[in-house]
């Protein structure tokens, strides 16, 4: 593979550092029994109030809806992997606080911590923008089993301060965010969309096509590589 000069890397996190199957799952496992405890605090959250009415609108519940009505439809729509951000935002918070409670751990595939470490080593900046919202991927690269990687992260981007990650306008926001040239950004991701939105904003773009993960074998044949250690960097 030609060796690409970027000044930083952005990295997708569901089926790209980490398996979608363990987010999908234990994750979201999590989450569901405690959407109704998480909104039972809105009334004294700002961040939670504003969740728990735009998941309102968003599922076309009525104002008055009780907090039970609005956890059966956000779980509707996590039964449906909607990319939801009111539903991002509160499975964010609550994520947060099993992690920090030392309920939950998050999962990196092997490639990718050392790669993260070697990159950043050798002065390439990483950044992560991913539909889960900052609150959740901040711990869950804080609390990897491979140590902290939080520390190598330097901003953070979601479908709130960034924007939707099929579009093409987010990834123009994210540049003019970092003050960066398109031609001087990386994104890895798994997803062909994200993939097309990317490479419409200008950026280099390397698909990742890991085996069982959602969109194994979605990518054109030459155009995806299998893992992190495939791929070649520098300034």
């Amino acid at each position: 593979m030609t060796t690409l000069a970027v000044d930083v890397i952005v990295l997708d996190i569901e089926g790209t550092t980490s398996a979608a199957g363990f987010i999908l799952g234990d994750l979201y496992d999590y989450a569901r029994p405690r959407l109704e405890q998480v909104l039972a605090r809105a009334e004294n959250d700002e961040v939670i109030a504003a969740a728990r009415a735009d998941a309102i609108t968003e599922t076309g519940l009525t104002p008055d809806a009780t907090d039970t009505e609005v956890a059966d439809a956000l779980r509707a729509l996590m039964a449906a992997d909607v990319k939801s951000t009111p539903l991002k935002t509160l499975q964010g918070v609550l994520w947060a606080e099993g992690f920090a409670r030392g309920e939950i751990t998050s999962q990196f595939f092997d490639d990718v911590p050392p790669r993260l470490r070697e990159w950043r080593d050798a002065g390439i900046r990483l950044v992560v923008y991913s539909s889960g919202s900052v609150a959740s991927q901040q711990p869950w690269f804080r609390h990897a089993p491979q140590g902290d990687l939080s520390t190598l992260v330097e901003a953070w981007f979601d479908t709130v301060n960034a924007g939707p990650k099929k579009e093409e306008a987010s990834y123009r926001r994210i540049a003019e965010s970092l003050g960066l040239d398109a031609a001087r950004l990386l994104f890895l991701t798994d997803h062909p969309d994200e993939v097309a939105a990317a490479h419409a904003a200008g950026w280099n773009v390397i698909a990742l096509d890991r085996t069982g993960e959602p969109w194994a074998g979605e990518h054109p044949t030459g155009t995806a590589v299998g893992s992190f250690d495939e791929i070649e960097v520098t300034r």
